[in-house]
């Protein structure tokens, strides 16, 4: 495993879950609200909303939260967000992406900036590490949903691109602009995903010393619990050693 969901399983095992969660549920109820402002309240006519609505589900976020996130999309005095993306460079000459959703841009630049600097990084231009990674779309079945052949038809059936499976289900792959239309034709066949994400994938990875690996991860701690940022992507990889290390 590398980069950020490495970070998320230290996270787990340290046992943060029920503040971790409601952050999530914040975040994802923000996201909520945007897709909702941005488009129709109707998810069946807004996609982005139903993304947000089906992964929001996958967290086991409430339903009077989702409900209370859509509404607050129509309320004429609420806080206006804004989508900015933010780019340097970490410990180590690691690539960071930080995805925000924000309703003061000042603030959260100069929280984002103080971050990195903290962290003995670099805050760039926007486009100064993006090329290091693809825009993708990513599905993901955690529990069986089928055997191999199964789920290789559906891919290829949805249009797909690759499909990753292990014991821990099925990651499929596809062009973030066809995420809708993909994820749609997958349901049909193999029931509501787990998870449906426009993600920012790595092309190469930099491998990172426990040194390293612990002030990236302090990095990326940072970034994550800003209310403002939404999703964190680094080009990083880390040993089983060093990991094993890390999550004591």
């Amino acid at each position: 495993m590398a980069g950020h969901s490495q970070f998320k399983n230290i996270m787990h095992r340290k046992g943060r879950q029920d503040a971790a969660r409601s952050k999530i549920f914040s975040k994802l109820a923000r996201e909520i609200t945007v897709s909702a402002k941005q488009g129709l309240p109707d998810p069946m006519m807004n996609p982005r909303l139903r993304l947000a609505i089906q992964n929001a589900k996958a967290q086991s976020m409430p339903k009077d939260n989702i409900e209370r996130a859509i509404k607050k999309a129509s309320g004429g005095d609420e806080e206006n967000y804004e989508e900015i993306r933010y780019e340097g460079y970490g410990p180590g000459g690691v690539a960071v992406i930080v995805e925000v959703l924000t309703d003061n841009r000042n603030r959260t630049a100069s929280n984002i900036r103080s971050a990195f600097t903290r962290s003995g990084g670099v805050l760039g231009e926007t486009g100064s590490v993006s090329f290091m990674f693809s825009r993708l779309g990513e599905i993901v079945y955690k529990s069986a949903v089928g055997d191999a052949d199964t789920i290789m038809e559906a891919v290829i059936e949805a249009g797909a691109e690759d499909v990753q499976s292990d014991e821990h289900g099925h990651l499929i792959i596809c062009g973030f602009e066809d995420i809708g239309e993909v994820s749609k034709i997958l349901e049909n066949i193999l029931g509501e995903a787990d998870s449906i994400k426009i993600v920012w994938k790595p092309l190469t990875l930099i491998p990172v010393g426990e040194e390293k690996a612990q002030s990236v991860l302090r990095l990326i701690t940072v970034l994550d619990d800003d209310d403002d940022v939404q999703n964190v992507y680094a080009n990083f990889e880390v040993s089983d050693a060093v990991m094993e290390k890390l999550s004591v």
